[in-house]
């Protein structure tokens, strides 16, 4: 028998601040929440992992260590992934969060066996604390956790409805790939996502769905396959 669908979406901690574009908006992720719902319904398997972006831009700073830097903005990860998890148990779900490293009685330290069977019965499962380790960016977590639980592809919700082969914000006329290659994002450092997580996901033939968080229903959509943005091949 099949395993069913099995994804990993990436949120930005700054969608789930709304327009205040810090800390947390109930309402845009109670919205979020009846759309991964929906999919949970459908028999999706779905792991989230939450940049901190709304809590902290460490990399910004020249007053803080690189290292203690990179820390609290896994920290910033847990405490997402703590908050959304509670919304989406009051919308109806059964979640777990795993993080990289302890965090008291609050999270479980991450293992594949756990995650899986987490997967398996159903939960929406949150990864936190990136890879648990300074240097690597939330999208290295997001590329290692994705290969390790053997997910079908890993969904990217942007600011813009897909890859374009310039800033659309400062080009006009800049070009949106329906469908483009991990070798040619890599190549041409496109900035879909870090180039260590691009690379990663490259050599371990791991495909992902770039497509618009403004649109409606953008993430149950996604999460069932139904991708309006830009589909990554690993060719």
């Amino acid at each position: 028998m099949a395993r069913p669908r099995r994804v990993l979406l990436k949120l930005s901690g700054e969608a789930l601040a709304g327009e205040k574009k810090t800390g947390f908006d109930e309402a845009t992720v109670k919205a979020v929440a009846a759309q991964v719902k929906r999919s949970v319904t459908a028999g999706v398997q779905i792991a989230i992992v939450i940049g901190g972006g709304n809590f902290w831009r460490g990399r910004s700073s020249n007053a803080i260590d690189r290292v203690k830097a990179d820390q609290i903005g896994m920290l910033a990860t847990v405490m997402n992934c703590l908050y959304v998890s509670e919304i989406f148990r009051s919308e109806g779900m059964d979640t777990e969060v795993f993080t990289a490293f302890p965090v008291g009685t609050m999270t479980t330290p991450f293992s594949k066996d756990a995650a899986n069977a987490a997967l398996a019965a159903g939960k929406v499962v949150f990864f936190g604390g990136g890879t648990g380790h300074p240097y690597f960016s939330t999208d290295t977590g997001v590329a290692l956790r994705a290969i390790e639980m053997e997910a079908d592809e890993i969904l990217l919700a942007k600011a813009v409805d897909g890859i374009y082969d310039s800033d659309p914000k400062l080009n006009p006329n800049a070009v949106k790939y329906d469908t483009i290659s991990l070798s040619d994002i890599v190549e041409q450092r496109l900035g879909v996502m870090d180039l260590a997580a691009a690379i990663l996901c490259l050599e371990n033939h791991m495909p992902m769905a770039v497509f618009g968080l403004e649109g409606e229903n953008a993430i149950s959509e996604a999460l069932m396959g139904n991708i309006t943005g830009t589909r990554v091949t690993v060719e």
